[in-house]
């Protein structure tokens, strides 16, 4: 099975829509180009998923494994529920046709770059698959051409472009220090390589390596201090790409720390890069707290949502050891599924209200059903509640972490989530279950003056089908993973074991 096909798929999609536009025909190219980076990636989970080898191809620039594997289908099932959801969302937002034909183009490299990104043997062509993600949806958060969207779009390149310099600057150190540790110039950025010789990396130029790198990827992941980006991006992008964004590109930014972390702990030990990482995760997930406690547009809230599961996430993978990694890969594929409902869904919801302001939006479960139960399924899934899979992978995290005596940076971490879980399921509540806009008064109306209201979302709120099976879909998905990981778990389990520094 050819590696390069999960990216040749993608790039193949975006020549069709270059060529021929975005048609009623041809807007379902994306959705077969991501669903066939989703069986290829099954294939190649099958071929080299199951052990900690890895699959060398395109003289020697790409290499498949079991953790690069895993990510291909978090890649794979997340594009594929946004491409599908795509035709339905531009036919709502009526514009130039060159204007679809640009998002489906850009999608597609967007896809592609990701792909390569897990893909690449080496650190330097991950930093500039991470950096190709930069540029080509900076065009799509500001796809709208509003003010805002525009606003949205300089501040997330200029932010990204600091995070993805300090990136730079720490591969230059980590190449200086494979070098001088006696590593071919072609094998200075190979992360097996560095891997292997860890040992003889200079510790001093390593760390400083490590910590610019952490905070550089660590941009584009999210993670705080530099996640200032992610509201505006995530509020003004289209629906789909607001679920490819916080759904996948957030956790292959993660992907490139993990794969960091292999190559510190080998140099440093395990103690460098847990303390590091232990003091992102911690000032994320309070970060996402705060802010989260007055916000009251509901696109911005499933973005801060965002910034305290890859909180999570770091917190997962500062514990270290099979378990916890496990469990932060089990999060990585959970949290996929279900911010692509979230945000494929608050896509409908907008369309229908005319803005994104939680007050907007009363009585969701009974004016649309299918849109409101999916949404409603998809917020309990991110806040941690069975059967879903968050709820195990976020044991799994706490339980490691307590296992691995981590106790008093896990305890503050779960007090944090409860006061996230607090102030989302309040504001969504009112979203899915307050009483009509119709029958709300003004503020300032003293109760029983009649007064006319007008009615901000409509009796019904009409759901294509193309738009409720990736709703659907999702929520389904992640409700299977957390009562059965089925055929998953050897991949998991191996891919967990590279991430934890296996041999491969």
């Amino acid at each position: 099975m050819p590696v390069i096909l999960p990216v040749a798929l993608p790039l193949a999609a975006a020549c069709v829509y270059a060529l021929f536009g975005w048609g009623r025909v041809t807007a379902w190219a994306g959705a077969l180009a991501s669903a066939g980076v989703l069986a290829t990636a099954g294939l190649l989970a099958v071929r080299c998923g199951t052990g900690t080898g890895a699959d060398d191809a395109l003289w020697g620039l790409l290499r498949c494994d079991a953790l690069s594997a895993w990510m291909l289908i978090v890649i794979g099932v997340v594009a594929t529920l946004a491409m599908l959801a795509s035709p339905a969302c531009l036919a709502a937002e009526p514009g130039e046709p060159r204007a679809a034909r640009r998002y489906g183009v850009f999608t597609m490299c967007f896809v592609a770059a990701m792909a390569l990104a897990v893909l690449a043997a080496s650190l330097g062509v991950l930093w500039v698959a991470i950096e190709a993600t930069t540029i080509v949806t900076a065009f799509l958060v500001g796809h709208r051409r509003s003010r805002k969207a525009t606003e949205a779009a300089w501040k997330y390149v200029v932010i990204c472009s600091v995070g993805i310099a300090l990136a730079l600057l720490g591969l230059v150190l980590v190449h200086y220090a494979a070098i001088h540790a006696g590593l071919s110039p072609s094998a200075g950025l190979d992360w097996a390589a560095l891997a292997g010789d860890a040992a003889a990396l200079d510790p001093g130029v390593l760390r400083i390596a490590v910590v610019l790198l952490v905070f550089g990827f660590g941009t584009k992941a999210g993670l705080a201090p530099m996640h200032a980006w992610l509201p505006d991006a995530h509020s003004q992008a289209p629906a789909p790409v607001s679920a490819l964004m916080s759904g996948v590109l957030l956790s292959v930014a993660f992907y490139a720390i993990l794969r960091v972390k292999v190559i510190a702990d080998g140099a440093l030990g395990a103690g460098f890069t847990r303390a590091l990482l232990l003091v992102v995760a911690l000032a994320t997930i309070a970060a996402a707290a705060v802010l989260l406690l007055g916000q009251r547009d509901y696109k911005r809230l499933l973005a801060y949502s965002s910034i305290e599961h890859m909180g999570l996430i770091a917190l997962g993978a500062a514990i270290g050891g099979a378990l916890a990694l496990a469990a932060v890969l089990l999060h990585i594929l959970g949290h996929g599924l279900g911010k692509s409902v979230l945000f494929i869904g608050s896509g409908q919801i907008q369309q229908a209200s005319g803005g994104s302001q939680v007050s907007a939006v009363r009585g969701l479960l009974a004016r649309a059903p299918v849109l409101g139960g999916t949404f409603g399924l998809a917020v309990l899934a991110l806040l941690g509640l069975p059967p879903f899979s968050l709820f195990a992978s976020e044991l799994g995290i706490a339980r490691a972490g307590f296992d691995a005596g981590l106790g008093w940076a896990v305890a503050p971490a779960l007090s944090l989530t409860v006061v996230v879980v607090a102030a989302v399921a309040r504001r969504i509540g009112s979203m899915l279950l307050g009483e009509g806009a119709g029958d709300a008064a003004p503020v300032g109306v003293p109760v029983g003056v009649p007064v006319r209201v007008p009615v901000r979302v409509p009796v019904r709120i009409p759901l294509r089908v193309s738009v409720a099976v990736p709703l659907v879909a999702g929520v389904a998905l992640c409700a299977l993973l957390g009562l059965a990981i089925g055929p998953l778990g050897p991949w998991l389990d191996s891919a967990a074991a590279i991430a934890a520094g296996g041999a491969r």
